[in-house]
């Protein structure tokens, strides 16, 4: 062997050894990173989520403990299952999401951020598109379990009651 060929394969060797010692990529630790890293805020999931799972197919599931409500622009329902298509910029076909409208509670379907520097999001309820500001969305809210927040409601209109 000739001595560049022979430097060629320690080289090589030295650089695989390289490769094979470094820590493997990590995906995102968290949730809230995961989003970032898609190109959408990290407000859009509350704080108390527990877990998630994403496939090789982009399909996102995320896990909170319960139901909850947050607020946003308008109030939000969590549902224990978040589950959607993620892609860069976009959940699409989202479930176990709604909003509330004018006293109606609907589904969100997508949620897409189609440029970044309009400091827009859009999101999808069917009937309708919203748009609200980015800046809503900057940290992951905090979301209260559902029960709490109806068991508040209905004090408050016992009370109301009380003084008629």
């Amino acid at each position: 062997m000739s001595f560049l060929t022979l430097l060629l394969h320690w080289t090589l060797l030295l650089l695989l050894t390289i490769v094979l010692s470094l820590p493997p990529l990590s995906s995102p630790s968290s949730i809230h990173d995961l989003l970032r890293s898609r190109g959408l805020p990290a407000g859009l999931l509350p704080k108390e989520v527990k877990s998630y799972s994403l496939s090789d197919n982009g399909f996102l599931q995320v896990f909170l403990d319960a139901p909850c409500l947050t607020k946003f622009e308008n109030r939000v329902f969590f549902d224990s299952v978040v589950r959607a298509n993620l892609s860069y910029g976009s959940l699409i076909g989202v479930e176990g999401l709604s909003q509330e409208e004018l006293f109606l509670w609907l589904p969100v379907k997508d949620i897409i951020v189609d440029d970044p520097g309009s400091g827009l999001i859009l999101f999808d309820i069917g009937v309708a598109h919203k748009q609200l500001s980015l800046s809503l969305f900057e940290d992951p809210p905090s979301c209260k379990p559902s029960g709490v927040l109806k068991n508040h409601v209905n004090k408050g209109k016992a009370g109301f009651e009380a003084l008629r």
